[in-house]
């Protein structure tokens, strides 16, 4: 069995796939300086409490992570209690099978290219994929399975703290579905500014990032939505064909697949240019 883990800013999601099938799945949050001692604790309570697998079942583990100092420690973290399993990070160096057509390949996120790299697989090309986490992430993949560039907009949660801090009289609320559009009170007009706002930023970028995609056909583009917080805002967006929450996991079993029998203790994968 493998363990996929995207380390996320706000969120860890890690999951346990047994052949293709996520079997058993965990979202924690991302501690910067929590130390592998840890985070080795915190898994392995998860592990010892699940009724699916055991930590004797796992075969290897592929992740990738877009915090520099978590990464480390999970370096540590395999390298001390995991020794014998092997071991994929997404970084650059490995095979992803996704090329990236951007002025500077390095400045995109693992994560990215994992959700790009999973959406092909699932539905082929042209796609963009709508990632909800600590920023809204829309990233355009090509006919041919390349990662083309995309549009990066302030997450949720951030947008919502924000709002909380720089306005005395609005506080935080929760992020839920408000029964109406005409809020009739501030935490209705709160709830429906950030569902049917987002909603509407995220409908009109997707339609225009398909229009470029395939100018002669938009409609021939899939729109796939993921990431923690993708249901709160799915449901009033027709444009999206799809909800995969599992989908950057999917990318981490995939290159899995690709890199794993290298033969080395450590495959650090470019998630670059590589299009094998």
């Amino acid at each position: 069995m493998l363990l996929a883990i995207d380390i996320g800013n706000t969120n860890m999601v890690l999951g346990v796939f047994n052949g293709d099938t996520i079997i058993e799945h965990w979202r924690i949050a991302t501690v910067p300086d929590r130390t592998a001692d840890e985070i080795a604790a915190l898994l392995h309570g998860l592990l010892a409490q699940s009724t699916v697998v055991k930590e004797t079942d796992l075969d290897g583990i592929s992740l990738c992570s877009t915090v520099p100092s978590v990464l480390h420690e999970m370096r540590e973290l395999c390298r001390r209690y995991y020794p014998k399993l092997p071991l994929v990070i997404v970084q650059p160096g490995v095979k992803t099978g996704v090329p990236i057509r951007m002025d500077n390949p390095k400045e995109v996120g693992s994560d990215r290219i994992m959700n790009s790299l999973a959406a092909v697989h699932l539905y082929g090309g042209p796609a963009i994929v709508v990632d909800f986490g600590t920023s809204t992430n829309f990233d355009a993949v090509s006919s041919k399975g390349e990662f083309v560039g995309g549009a990066l907009a302030p997450g949720i949660e951030i947008s919502v703290d924000a709002l909380s801090r720089r306005a005395a009289q609005l506080l935080k609320v929760e992020l839920t579905r408000p029964p109406r559009v005409v809020g009739k009170n501030t935490v209705e007009a709160l709830q429906s500014g950030i569902v049917y706002g987002f909603a509407g930023q995220v409908d009109w970028i997707a339609r225009l990032m398909a229009a470029e995609l395939s100018p002669e056909d938009p409609s021939a583009v899939t729109v796939i939505a993921t990431g923690g917080l993708a249901p709160l805002v799915i449901g009033e967006v027709p444009f999206i064909d799809a909800h995969e929450p599992w989908l950057t996991l999917i990318g981490l079993r995939l290159v899995w697949e690709r890199n794993h029998g290298a033969g080395a203790r450590e495959t650090d994968v470019t998630a670059a240019s590589d299009p094998r």
